[in-house]
């Protein structure tokens, strides 16, 4: 039985390969990859140093802009967002300064909401040129149909969260909220943040999902009701999953882009994790 669990493990372990933290800038004659990354919850108190985690997540972006020609950021991208009609949250210069270069070089970026960032609404579409999702998208990638979400909103998540993510995209409420003073709100959503994050304890090597997780179950109940998807990709989790649903069919969980440090790519022919910096945890657990 042990061996049979380690053929397992050892047929779903992801290889990553390392981008050079400051890649250089050059221009190149065509744009063929597809980005996706998750969860990097800027400005989250549990980071240590928040200025060198965005200026590394800003390096990124503009080491992918001669590759990318399409950007997913799978929710949870900053800790806290909320946006009053006049007054947006202060700091993310460096990041929303990378995210407007990529858009004003015609890099197509969609941006689906998490738990986190739910309260994105007019600011930055309008501000960087991205498109903001919130729920299920499917998007039809060099002829490979590829389903995304942030994680948290399938598979049948306990009633309590599902009435609170009800809640925190009810228009009312979100009036509600907006109609008190941010010195009141803003250290509220900081502790409910740090309350709410993932534990420390989660996993940094790959993991396998038994076929009764929510996301396994989402994404047979999609195939059986909406056709084949050649891959399902989320966040959320924090924590790295790369394994097959059906024949010709991968689901991958991202990680995180503050711990695990990883995203993926599609370059037209095959779908790939990769890490932005050396990780402060081993994805194969040694």
């Amino acid at each position: 039985m042990e061996q049979r669990h380690d053929e397992r493990r050892s047929q779903t372990r992801t290889r990553f390969s390392l981008t050079p933290p400051h890649s250089p800038l050059t221009v190149t004659a065509q744009r063929t990859n597809t980005y996706f990354i998750s969860d990097l919850h800027l400005g989250a108190g549990y980071i240590a140093d928040h200025r060198n985690h965005e200026r590394m997540i800003a390096d990124w972006l503009r080491s992918i802009a001669p590759h990318a020609r399409a950007l997913y950021l799978l929710g949870d991208i900053l800790d806290y967002w909320y946006e009053y009609r006049t007054v947006v949250p202060r700091g993310y210069v460096r990041f929303f300064g990378a995210l407007a270069e990529l858009a004003d070089q015609g890099v197509e970026i969609t941006w689906l909401k998490g738990n986190h960032d739910i309260w994105i609404f007019d600011y930055l579409p309008k501000e960087i040129g991205l498109t903001v999702a919130d729920g299920v998208v499917v998007r039809d990638i060099d002829g490979r149909r590829f389903v995304m979400e942030h994680g948290d909103g399938v598979g049948e998540p306990r009633r309590s969260y599902r009435i609170m993510r009800r809640l925190f995209r009810n228009r009312f409420a979100q009036w509600l909220y907006a109609s008190i003073h941010p010195r009141w709100t803003v250290g509220f959503a900081h502790r409910w943040s740090s309350h709410s994050r993932l534990s420390a304890d989660a996993p940094c090597h790959t993991t396998i999902l038994p076929d009764s997780d929510p996301l396994m179950r989402f994404a047979r109940d999609f195939e059986q009701k909406e056709g084949h998807a050649d891959f399902f990709i989320f966040g959320h989790r924090h924590t790295i999953v790369d394994q097959s649903v059906g024949p010709d069919s991968r689901l991958i969980v991202l990680g995180d882009g503050f711990r695990l440090m990883t995203y993926g790519v599609w370059d037209g022919r095959a779908f790939a994790l990769h890490k932005i910096s050396e990780l402060t945890c081993d994805p194969d657990g040694k």
